[in-house]
């Protein structure tokens, strides 16, 4: 118990101070979120890894498909190649690819493409400190 001016008295129990322990943790987790996204709306000209969905090719293999449409947005086979990460073609059609904010832009205008996305990996947290990683 800890007493203040005029015989007011506080009592901090083990509850209260897992309450403002919250509070505060929570302030300063929503605080580092908001600047992490206000950074990211900086525009970069770096290379990011996105995922490009793409319809699905009807008449053509999937890498060769996905390679003429990276190539369009790019300029030329070479770069495509380059560019180009994985190749998908079982659960979906697309493709991933390293990509300046410049190229994302013009890679969305291309037909076929559905959508842009950038690539994230996620770090999962199990009891006993280990992780899995989701990319």
């Amino acid at each position: 118990m800890q007493t203040f001016a005029r015989g007011t008295s506080v009592y901090l129990n083990h509850h209260t101070i897992i309450i403002v322990f919250f509070v505060l943790f929570s302030s300063l987790f929503a605080s580092i979120v908001m600047a992490e996204s206000t950074g990211a709306a900086t525009v970069s000209s770096e290379a990011k890894v996105h995922i490009i969905y793409t319809e699905k090719p009807t008449d053509e293999e999937p890498k060769t498909y996905h390679l003429r449409t990276l190539s369009s947005a790019l300029g030329s086979e070479e770069a495509a190649k380059d560019a180009l990460i994985y190749s998908y073609k079982e659960a979906a059609s697309g493709f991933s690819a390293k990509l300046t904010p410049e190229q994302v832009t013009e890679i969305s205008k291309q037909p076929g493409v559905i959508q842009v996305v950038p690539s994230q990996t996620y770090q999962l947290h199990k009891p006993g400190g280990g992780g899995f990683k989701l990319t």
